[in-house]
């Protein structure tokens, strides 16, 4: 008898509490050694209309349901005596006649009695239903229906839903069947699908839900590592990007949530679990977004040491300073920002420059000279300056050159490189070498890659499918825009876009799309098209609070932290966001209030357990949560307000502009289930961008 899990059962298993997981666990553990275990009182349900539902008794009152058959035994669901039954009063498990698929599938009539009804006592704003609208679906026939893997008995209903409709019940129907229908709404088209396979515990979407248990070990890692979908498991919409040959570098975009890290991991398993010659480096902006990569990875290859082992997983930084020690043999020594502003302050005064102001210098410095690796004046005449579009005349040029060759000279004498001549260095290093340190270079986050940080990337492998870099422009924030192809990454004609998400309510979504155009150009040409952006489940509206004073806008994130922890959220699930260091005392407080432990990020310190993690915006990256609270976002907050005062003039203030709002929608697309946004009045203008609509 073969032996199956459900990622149902997985989900249920993390709401119990610690000592009732151990007891399910044990439970678990005696079944798949011996699924006849005498000890373990199994009954047949009776009020289910599956007749191969049986109860397994855990404790006086955690009850497990197994789905048993003569060929398998599935683990289904664990919860509470009477939650238990009525989790499996609802449902049925089944082989799709048409796809062929394993399906946990409600009950339709069951669902209709279980909707609630209309409470006559109140106000009539809130009973009168919401216009339906006209339906969606009226172009499909029922035979359309099946073939995507809609239940039979849903087919009629599904038929004469409105676009409202559809979010409400989306989440009933199997996943697959909710995605494929979310694509028609934006493609109009259903999408074709694989002939089912002869075994339906082997197809796609079968392996999405149910995982084959073939030994205690196995068993004992899917338990410890509850189903996370969009974080280790890959979906269909993202598997044709996966097994693509792209013959060159390829680039995958999409909004935040649609699953683009899980593309990546999936690229780095795939490249080492094919060849065992394979050697990737699977890298990301920060330290903490390359932890998780490395957590998530380590999960997917958890069964091949070996292929685990060919991954070398780190951060963009991290990874230069360790190929410039192989190298050189010697350990890199960066320059921080402030020692570079020093090094300018004294380069000006030695060269007695009077021209443009200060900050202009040093962002020059930093974003064109510096970021270009430019060495004499003839490439600081021709450098590209997207980004930075000042009319300086050649006089002007001339005039401040001294100054970055006294900059540059000063931190040499000292040993020490800017992240970009790292970065340069180590690509010069393995250019023009045959044998290069990997096969693969897979880079999460690539829309905040750098000149030289590129350059790097392109330099480390070689090869059709080499390269390939996952990230969304909406959420470009460290670096101004700049050709791809002029350093030699092409990625026209091998870009992919992923429309559906997995990880964000459609509400959340939708109002985080308000902050950016609907569609994002690159200075290659390469477009990210938002508009057939869908999620996949519902939830409560963002809370928006524009409070009198600090006192206020405390006292409200801490209700809102309160409200999430009393609706079983645990305090890992949570994070709370500011702009800048400088507000993460309003942050600490509304958790204190709520009465939670904070735990604050860093570069180095990520989430805990039994924590709401709180940090600047920044460090929101590539993290997700069940609700989120973005605070702090007053008028001069958010755009900071340091940064629009130093901009110098009309193009670098639009990029201050523009980065700022994408940085507040990494912030709130950090939220899954829940989010808070508040501000002192006056709030920001983005606030307003947020909610219009």
């Amino acid at each position: 008898m073969n032996f199956h899990i459900a990622d149902s059962f997985t989900a249920a298993l993390a709401r119990l509490t610690g000592q009732e997981q151990k007891q399910a666990k044990t439970a678990a553990f005696d079944l798949q050694l011996n699924p006849a275990q005498p000890g373990l009182q199994m009954h047949r349900l009776t009020n289910s209309r599956d007749p191969n539902f049986w109860s397994i008794r855990v404790n006086q009152d955690i009850r497990i349901i197994v789905h048993k058959t003569d060929a398998s035994f599935m683990l289904a669901y664990v919860d509470h005596h009477d939650k238990a039954y009525a989790w499996a009063a609802r449902r049925r498990i089944e082989a799709h006649p048409r796809t062929g698929a394993i399906q946990i599938v409600e009950v339709h009539e069951r669902i209709e009695e279980a909707q609630p009804s209309l409470d006559l006592t109140a106000p009539v704003a809130e009973v009168v239903p919401a216009s339906p609208g006209p339906p969606i679906f009226a172009g499909l026939s029922g035979d359309d229906l099946l073939d995507v893997g809609a239940p039979a008995d849903w087919i009629d209903d599904i038929l004469s839903w409105s676009e409202e409709r559809f979010f409400e019940m989306a989440d009933r129907l199997p996943a697959e069947v909710g995605e494929r229908l979310l694509d028609y709404m934006a493609t109009g088209r259903l999408p074709a699908l694989e002939p089912a396979p002869a075994d339906p515990f082997t197809h796609p979407d079968t392996l999405r839900r149910v995982q084959p248990i073939a030994s205690e070990e196995e068993l004992r890692l899917a338990l410890d590592f509850p189903w996370e979908k969009w974080s280790v498991f890959l979906h269909p919409s993202q598997r044709a990007v996966v097994d693509r040959d792209f013959a060159g570098p390829a680039r995958v975009t999409g909004t935040a949530g649609t699953g683009k890290t899980i593309v990546a991991l999936h690229r780095a398993a795939i490249a080492v679990r094919d060849d065992p010659a394979a050697k990737v480096l699977l890298t990301s902006f920060s330290r903490p977004l390359a932890n998780a990569l490395n957590a998530k990875l380590a999960v997917l290859l958890a069964d091949d040491a070996s292929a685990l082992s060919r991954v070398s997983v780190a951060s963009f930084e991290d990874a230069a300073i360790e190929l410039r020690q192989l190298a050189t043999g010697r350990k890199p020594t960066l320059a921080t920002v402030e020692v570079q502003q020093a090094a300018l302050e004294r380069a000006i005064a030695d060269t007695a420059y009077a021209g443009l102001p200060a900050r202009f210098v040093l962002a020059e410095w930093r974003n064109v000279v510096d970021a270009w690796n430019i060495s004499d004046m003839d490439e600081y005449a021709n450098v590209p300056r997207i980004g930075r579009r000042n009319r300086l005349g050649s006089k002007q040029r001339e005039a401040m050159w001294p100054v970055f060759q006294a900059i540059r000279a000063s931190l040499a004498s000292r040993g020490l490189m800017t992240s970009a001549q790292l970065c340069d260095a180590v690509a010069d290093a393995f250019a023009g070498q045959s044998a290069k340190p990997f096969t693969h270079v897979i880079v999460d986050e690539a829309q905040d890659l750098g000149v030289s940080e590129l350059r790097m990337m392109g330099a480390l492998a070689s090869g059709g499918n080499s390269h390939f870099f996952a990230g969304d422009l909406g959420q470009r924030i460290f670096q101004l825009p700049f050709s791809w192809r002029s350093l030699g990454v092409d990625v026209r004609g091998r870009s992919s876009s992923l429309r559906i998400n997995y990880r964000t309510s459609r509400q959340i979504r939708e109002a985080a799309d308000r902050l950016l155009p609907p569609k994002v150009r690159d200075v290659d040409g390469v477009e990210d098209d938002r508009t057939g952006a869908q999620s996949v489940f519902e939830g409560p509206a963002p809370q928006i609070a524009e409070c009198n004073d600090g006192d206020d806008e405390t006292m409200a994130v801490a209700a809102f932290l309160s409200d999430a922890r009393d609706d079983g959220i645990a305090s890992e699930e949570m994070g709370v966001f500011v702009r800048a260091n400088e507000h993460l005392a309003r942050a600490r407080e509304a958790v204190r209030l709520a009465g939670l432990q904070a735990r604050q990020l860093t570069e180095r310190a990520e989430t805990a357990e039994g924590c709401v993690s709180i940090g600047v915006m920044h460090f929101a990256k590539g993290l997700e949560f069940k609700a989120v609270a973005v605070m702090a976002c007053d008028d001069e907050a958010l755009p900071l307000q340091s940064r629009v005062d130093e901009a110098t003039d009309e193009d670098e203030l639009r990029e201050v502009f523009e980065t700022e709002r994408h940085l507040f929608y990494v912030a709130c697309t950090r939220a899954r289930d829940r989010l808070h946004i508040s501000g002192v009045r006056p709030v920001s203008d983005f606030v307003a961008d947020l909610i219009a609509g």
